[in-house]
């Protein structure tokens, strides 16, 4: 059993794909869900919901630490915390009530992994041809949300301009772009350094991400003679120390 289960999370069999194609999928629906419940009452069903995906989550934990080589490191560790922290917001809210948006976390943490990252790299070639543009895409949309979730978790039972995670990411999204209309506003001192916070960090990704897009698309090949990272797609011959290369492509014109 464990084998089979190490094979899910580590094999490169289609099997192993499918499955963390899933989880990829099922952090999605938890964000779409969350964003969604932000407009209800939070009756009933939406904490059995949550439950129910707390429980899913615990059980990917609890998988991931069985095969673990250092469970208690991976415990311990920044993504372990998280999780750990998402699981208890979902079964018990009264304990750590409004900390369930960090299940958005997730998904970056899956984005970040070897496994999903060479699984993008062979599946899609729009990834691989621009996969520093869609990494700085996913950085940039995981702190907006990331940001959102913060500002309706602190502000919605004492701003009446923050209701909905609509109010809050309009919020978040005029202060990152300096817009800066000033129909809504966050109160109290904590909004104060909070929007300081999203101004500071949501401005850097978003100029890494206009920078990105703007500079010449250039590949990961390191050369051999010299260490340089990054060339051209097209590129001979290493620019630095003028080795000969041999960055691979797909065979398209």
């Amino acid at each position: 059993m464990k084998r089979q289960i190490k094979a899910l999370y580590e094999g490169r069999s289609a099997a192993a794909v499918r499955f963390r194609y899933w989880l990829l999928a099922f952090d999605l629906v938890t964000i779409v869900f969350l964003i969604a419940s932000s407009f209800s009452d939070h009756s009933l069903t939406v904490k059995l919901i949550d439950a129910a995906f707390g429980v899913i989550i615990a059980l990917d934990f609890a998988a991931r630490l069985w095969i673990s080589r250092a469970p208690w490191r991976q415990v311990f560790s920044f993504w372990g915390i998280i999780d750990i922290v998402v699981i208890v917001s979902l079964i018990l809210p009264l304990a750590g009530e409004g900390l369930a948006f960090l299940r958005a976390l997730r998904m970056l943490r899956l984005l970040q992994s070897h496994q999903i990252l060479h699984q993008l790299r062979r599946d899609f070639r729009f990834f691989r041809e621009y996969e520093t543009t869609v990494t700085a895409v996913i950085n940039l949309v995981t702190f907006i949300f990331f940001a959102t979730a913060l500002v309706y978790e602190t502000q919605h039972q004492m701003n009446p301009e923050i209701g909905n995670y609509v109010d809050a990411a309009y919020f978040t999204i005029a202060t990152l772009t300096t817009t800066g209309f000033g129909d809504v506003t966050l109160v109290g001192q904590s909004g104060k350094l909070l929007s300081i916070a999203i101004m500071i960090f949501g401005v850097s990704l978003f100029l890494r991400l206009v920078q990105v897009i703007v500079r010449p698309a250039k590949v990961d090949y390191k050369c051999e003679q010299c260490g340089l990272s990054r060339h051209d797609r097209d590129a001979v011959h290493c620019k630095a120390c003028g080795n000969l290369l041999a960055i691979e492509d797909d065979g398209a014109d």
